[in-house]
């Protein structure tokens, strides 16, 4: 009876895990079932082989490189060493993080908002097509979508204690250690958690104290990133602090096909094909570390003179990418669904991918303006980190992928909508609308009040009359 008592409270997080591990076991073994990686996917497959059989962090034998960070990279080695070099088990992996993805969602809206409220967005989020079609292609999305989640539920955690604990603010830094070592733009994020220190601290939100804290927060990240940036140093004599490849990103998204394509306006289209003569210098296989960061460079210098020279077309462009990154479903060439698109269970997913993100983006934006008054405090870094996503977007190109990272949040600030909505407590909508009628119409007392002056006025008149009659 006593274990019975102590297992209830984490029974809900239990179960939400396994129904959305079922989920995505059931995606990656229809949809998925016969996927090999391609692109991105294969280059993350073939560092972590070369980690077994060459021991070099290298996309081709024994020829380094700092295009990649080496999370990813790292996990699919272990998961090889463990289990074998079949990719299900790495999408495996990627199906138990999203799961931990779904639990920390029902955490998070329900230390926020109430329990019930929070088993419907863990329910939401167990069958939301944005979160689990990323399971089934080795991408980093899962694992940056999930270490940014447990970054916000750390830091809310943190704001709830006021900050005393010290083994949490060690745990954000461990956290956003992980994010950066998963994709370069996570470092971005420790800059939001000082710039959120600071801000509540201004507001005396938290008390000065909490500074050494985060302090010691960056510290415990930092320190877990310099030796990757040593190593990135040692190897291509450059300052690398996890990953280059932002020049190919750039070059892929300025170019005159960008905004004639078609079928990809203000997305991304291999240099190759845009800018051949930049990237002719340089070899397609063989470019080593030292090479790849003078790649890099050149082609971030080619991409901001293009930028210098279409002046007028960048607002055209920026509304291309705000437009893409709000569009439902991109396409992509690797994705399972549009490689395997004969089949029966590939077009429910895309269907579903479609159709679902629409309801939970319009409750997103009611939850946003519902919620601002009551909450902010509280979702202020969720704000940060949607705003500091959607500048990304709109600085590099326009894609749904890139708002997978902020699903989780989406969702959450849906299921603030959703207790507005449905709630009984003050600030929802049931509350105002109450408030409302008692304002409008009288209360008992009143009413009573009014009974007994009218008695008093007949009264009066009675006595008057009599007088008059007398």
């Amino acid at each position: 009876m006593q274990r019975m008592q102590r297992i209830r409270p984490f029974l809900p997080a239990f179960l939400l895990f396994w129904l959305a591990l079922l989920v995505r076991i059931i995606y990656n073994l229809t949809v998925a079932l016969n996927y090999y990686p391609l692109y991105d996917s294969l280059a993350y497959q073939s560092i972590g082989f070369n980690l077994i059989d060459e021991h070099c962090f290298c996309l081709h034998p024994y020829i380094t490189t700092v295009y990649r960070p080496p999370l990813w990279p790292f996990l699919i080695a272990g998961i090889s060493l463990i289990f074998g070099r079949a990719n299900i088990y790495d999408r495996l992996f990627l199906c138990c993080i999203d799961s931990g993805t779904c639990v920390f969602i029902y955490l998070f809206v329900r230390d926020l908002f109430n329990k019930r409220i929070g088993l419907v967005a863990g329910l939401i989020a167990c069958i939301y097509p944005a979160l689990y079609i990323y399971d089934g292609w080795m991408y980093t999305e899962s694992l940056f979508t999930f270490l940014l989640t447990a970054t916000c539920y750390c830091v809310f955690c943190i704001q709830r204690d006021e900050g005393k604990r010290r083994s949490l603010w060690v745990l954000c830094g461990v956290l956003l250690a992980l994010l950066s070592l998963t994709r370069p733009n996570g470092i971005i994020v420790i800059a939001l958690v000082l710039l959120w220190t600071i801000f509540l601290v201004w507001r005396k939100l938290l008390r000065k104290r909490v500074l050494v804290n985060v302090a010691l927060a960056t510290l415990v990240a930092c320190l877990l990133i310099a030796p990757w940036t040593l190593r990135n140093y040692l190897v291509s004599h450059s300052f690398v602090p996890v990953a280059t490849g932002d020049g190919t990103v750039l070059l892929g998204a300025y170019n005159d096909q960008v905004l004639t394509r078609q079928q990809n306006l203000g997305g991304w289209i291999n240099p190759l094909q845009t800018d051949p003569a930049v990237l002719k210098p340089f070899p397609l296989y063989t470019c080593n570390a030292v090479c790849e960061v003078t790649r890099e460079d050149v082609s971030k210098d080619a991409a901001i003179q293009w930028m210098k020279s279409h002046l007028n077309a960048m607002p055209e462009l920026m509304l291309y990418h705000l437009r893409n990154f709000w569009t439902p479903y991109t396409r992509e060439a690797d994705f399972p669904m549009e490689r395997f698109s004969s089949l029966l269970a590939s077009q429910v997913v895309r269907a579903m991918s479609e159709t679902f993100p629409i309801p939970i983006m319009l409750l997103a934006a009611l939850g946003l303006v519902v919620t601002l008054r009551r909450f902010w405090r509280e979702l202020f870094f969720a704000y940060l980190v949607i705003l500091i996503t959607l500048s990304e977007a709109l600085v590099y190109y326009g894609s749904s992928r890139f708002r997978a990272p902020i699903e989780p949040l989406l969702i959450l600030l849906a299921a603030g909508a959703l207790w507005w909505l449905t709630q009984d407590e003050p600030g929802t909508l049931r509350r105002r609308m109450q408030q409302h009628r008692r304002k409008q119409s009288p209360g008992e007392n009143e009413v009573l009040l009014l009974h007994e002056a009218e008695k008093i006025e007949k009264t009066s008149k009675t006595t008057k009359g009599t007088a008059t009659h007398i």
